[in-house]
């Protein structure tokens, strides 16, 4: 597929139109990534809300349109509002909200604030120019806030997440949901990016859960109607998880899927590693298998860059085990993105967390 990643396109105050009858058609319509400006009662302020940062995250989008559709026409917004839908070229391959990002190319959420090295494919190097474009539109309306909407591969909890806590970052996410992850990781992501406000991130649960896009389109319409974002009323509290690392396989190192051991090569995680995403994992608890190179298959890396899997992990015999409680967020059973991006975070608990 032929990319223009020059191109960004602009739509204002769209009409029903310009969004078609229903989302995957409005999709349809795009030839790249698309950025619609919303007129609100204060004119001063603006709004931004990304999603399709990944093409097969599809909650952002479908509440993007439905609040465009449903709710926009009649209420204005409190602000301005600024959509920009990113990956749509990936989002549009059959079957639609299939792939992560195209067959040769990159994720676009690690390559912003980076310059593509002449490593790159000539294929990729396009990615950090989508990527600045795509950092320019937040900029260049100075945004009081921006919210990335994404969906996790698998079923699980909402959750937000943020480089830093505050009383904005609170409020913003506890119109989403209870949980926040403090994360300092620097992998890339849109979120390490300082637009001079408050930046969250919120994964809406899984890409196939109609709760995720409801709790993505019931978000957005709070944002749009609040009228100060830094004095939003909790209903409810938000709990702060601090610094989550990501479990990564190694080059090369195999993956599989078993409710028992079938003595694969590299590593084999319980075909029901997902169930973790709405609970705990226990001290000595089992999470999978490992071949004859044992946890040399896998990387934990920490913040300098350091491999901290030992602190995390043990093996037992050929059994990959919890050294610790642990929580582990975004486990998922999609081999694609648990080989490309990981098998899941985890962060380490205390008995008093369990």
């Amino acid at each position: 597929m032929d990319i223009d990643f020059s191109e960004i396109n602009y739509l204002k105050n769209p009409t029903w139109q310009d969004l078609h009858a229903d989302y995957e058609q409005f999709l349809l319509s795009m030839t790249g990534p698309t950025v619609i400006d919303v007129l609100g009662s204060d004119p001063t302020k603006c709004r931004v809300f990304t999603t399709l940062l990944h093409g097969n995250e599809p909650s952002g989008l479908i509440a993007m349109h439905r609040y465009l559709t449903e709710v926009l026409p009649q209420e204005k917004p409190s602000t301005n509002l600024r959509f920009i839908i990113c990956s749509v070229e990936a989002a549009t391959s059959k079957p639609l909200f299939s792939q992560r990002y195209i067959s040769g190319g990159m994720d676009i959420n690690r390559c912003f604030g980076k310059q593509c090295s002449y490593e790159c494919l000539d294929g990729q190097r396009g990615y950090c120019q989508r990527a600045s474009l795509i950092e320019r539109a937040i900029r260049e309306v100075t945004p009081e806030m921006v919210i990335d909407l994404h969906n996790s591969s698998s079923s699980g909890p909402t959750f937000a997440v943020s480089s830093v806590v505050t009383t904005e970052t609170l409020s913003l996410a506890s119109l989403f949901c209870q949980t926040l992850i403090l994360s300092d990781l620097t992998m890339g992501s849109i979120m390490e990016q300082n637009f001079d406000c408050p930046f969250i991130t919120i994964e809406c649960g899984g890409c196939q859960d109609e709760q995720a896009h409801e709790i993505a389109f019931s978000g957005i319409s709070q944002v749009a109607q609040c009228e100060n974002i830094g004095y939003i009323h909790q209903e409810k509290s938000v709990e702060v998880i601090y610094r989550p690392l990501r479990l990564q396989l190694k080059t090369q190192t195999k993956l599989s899927y078993a409710q028992h051991d079938e003595g694969y090569s590299g590593v084999t995680l319980k075909d029901n590693i997902e169930c973790f995403n709405f609970g705990s994992a226990h001290q000595d608890e089992m999470l999978g298998w490992i071949d004859g190179n044992g946890l040399d298959n896998l990387q934990l890396i920490d913040k300098s860059g350091k491999n901290v899997l030992t602190d995390y992990f043990y093996a037992r015999e050929n059994q990959l085990v919890c050294r610790h409680n642990l929580r582990l967020f975004k486990a998922t059973t999609n081999k694609d993105t648990a080989i490309n991006d990981c098998l899941f975070y985890v962060v380490k608990l205390s008995s008093a967390d369990l």
